[in-house]
């Protein structure tokens, strides 16, 4: 095709119309290859760690920590510390950050913000290791730090997601007869859902990395076995931690985009 027939086809509105629409077959493949991509990728990795630490060998001392019940362990350790981090952020920093959007609590907004900026100012280690110290050490304890390591995120997403409604949607349902408490759940929420779910995913991929020290304070996770390989110079060992937590964040974030993509409401 000549730049001529070319240009023709573009500006002729029925070259555009007599063009063949993607098939059934495209759409599916286009599909296929956006939700699969990732866990494919994952489980190459996975499978390759596998092969190559087997063909370098492993002694008796990394044997009793790559092994299944082990590596099982951890990761299991790993997601419910996350998993339960994250269902205790939304519980509180939702909340909180839509109350701060209310004019009668402006006020606190500074403070509130102080106070959650401590986490994230603090390296992470740090804010566990001064939980520890205080409290002591535990699941518990790791829990409490991972909140305040990934409150910021949330609780800041879901202020701008409901500062940025536009006043006049709002006054236009009040001017239709909704309350106060209508307008929130029928019209501001809705609108902010999209930005306040980008912070839970920020704040749960933050808290997967972070988890990993948690085995400084006892509470176990993928972290126990980067550890180990460091504490007993096991390149073995210290790799198959290192890349089974990458593979761990990368599978979360993953669920979270299409969790994100899922609840976003419909015409948003």
């Amino acid at each position: 095709m000549t730049a001529t027939e070319d240009l023709q086809q573009q500006t002729d509105p029925q070259a555009r119309l007599d063009e063949p629409e993607p098939s059934a077959t495209t759409d599916a493949l286009r599909v296929a290859t956006r939700y699969l991509a990732m866990p494919l990728f994952l489980a190459a990795v996975l499978v390759i760690l596998y092969v190559v630490v087997q063909a370098r060998g492993i002694d008796a001392i990394e044997a009793r920590t790559l092994n299944w019940p082990v590596i099982s362990t951890r990761v299991q350790q790993h997601i419910v510390l996350t998993a339960t981090a994250t269902a205790l952020l939304i519980l509180l920093a939702v909340p909180t950050g839509i109350v701060l959007t209310r004019p009668w609590a402006r006020r606190a907004v500074p403070y509130i913000v102080t106070v959650a900026n401590i986490g994230q100012a603090t390296p992470s280690i740090g804010v566990l290791v001064i939980l520890a110290l205080i409290f002591g050490i535990g699941f518990e304890i790791a829990l409490v730090g991972l909140v305040a390591y990934g409150f910021l995120p949330i609780l800041r997403n879901t202020m701008v997601g409901l500062q940025q409604v536009d006043p006049f949607t709002i006054e236009a349902g009040r001017g239709m007869g909704m309350t106060k408490r209508a307008v929130l759940w029928r019209i501001e929420m809705p609108l902010a859902v999209p930005v306040i779910l980008a912070g839970i995913r920020t704040a749960l991929i933050i808290t997967v990395g972070t988890a990993t020290l948690a085995t400084f304070i006892g509470a176990g996770a993928l972290g126990a076995i980067i550890d180990q390989g460091l504490a007993l110079n096991r390149p073995n060992v210290l790799y198959t931690g290192a890349i089974l937590t990458a593979c761990l964040a990368l599978f979360v974030d993953y669920v979270a985009g299409i969790a994100e993509e899922k609840l976003r409401p419909r015409g948003l």
